[in-house]
């Protein structure tokens, strides 16, 4: 590929890798099964609340980044589209060009989003009074951007080496091991024990260790 754009691809694929990491979490905790989304609520519903909201908000907006101008007040950017002009070759330059077309056609809400949003709050848009509506975000839409991002950089490691990467791996094994479902079997196990340690003191037959206090 050359320094310039190998740099660049190269880094942009760590992201996205990232990304898709990330998302992979966010999709087995809240966008799998209802059930898994109760036994957190039982747990935690607070703070499940921020969790959810954290990982969604920080997927969009590294989207967002990732999607943003070759160059921003002059300074460049790690960006899909600093790859149009660290291309050389004519015939992969329209190519990769309309691909970044796609994949900045199917990010637009993460940008509205970041815009309006995330990194700026619209006051109008705060107060209802009379904004123009954010762009419908969906899981749905996520994984469209998500692809979109994925063909860019495919299609530059199609040319070069021969091969893709499959980003999404992790979205079919529920996050990965040391995430999701490792969390999500410890809280289950721990709300199984509080609810036999309440048993046990409400028989009157408690182990003397279930009023021991605990150093978390």
């Amino acid at each position: 590929m050359g320094g310039q754009l190998g740099s660049i691809y190269s880094q942009l694929w760590q992201e996205l890798a990232w990304l898709h990491r990330t998302w992979a979490e966010y999709v087995a905790l809240f966008g799998t099964k209802e059930s898994r989304v109760t036994l957190l609520n039982s747990a935690a519903p607070s703070f499940t609340r921020i969790v959810q909201d954290s990982l969604w908000e920080s997927v969009i907006l590294h989207i967002a980044r990732l999607t943003d101008p070759a160059k921003s007040m002059g300074k460049p950017n790690l960006s899909v589209r600093a790859l149009e002009d660290a291309v050389t070759d004519p015939g992969l330059k329209a190519q990769v060009s309309a691909s970044v077309a796609d994949a900045l056609l199917a990010s637009d809400f993460c940008r509205d989003w970041r815009n309006r949003h995330l990194a700026h709050r619209d006051l109008e848009l705060a107060l209802k009074r009379g904004a123009e509506p954010l762009k419908p975000a969906s899981r749905l839409k996520v994984k469209e951007a998500l692809d979109g991002l994925s063909a860019v950089l495919n299609l530059l490691s199609r040319k070069y080496f021969d091969s893709t990467t499959l980003f999404d791996t992790d979205l079919r094994t529920g996050g990965g091991p040391g995430g999701t479902m490792s969390l999500l079997y410890c809280i289950d196990m721990g709300l199984e024990a509080e609810r036999t340690r309440l048993e046990r003191r409400k028989s009157g037959h408690f182990d003397p260790d279930d009023y021991r206090p605990r150093d978390l």
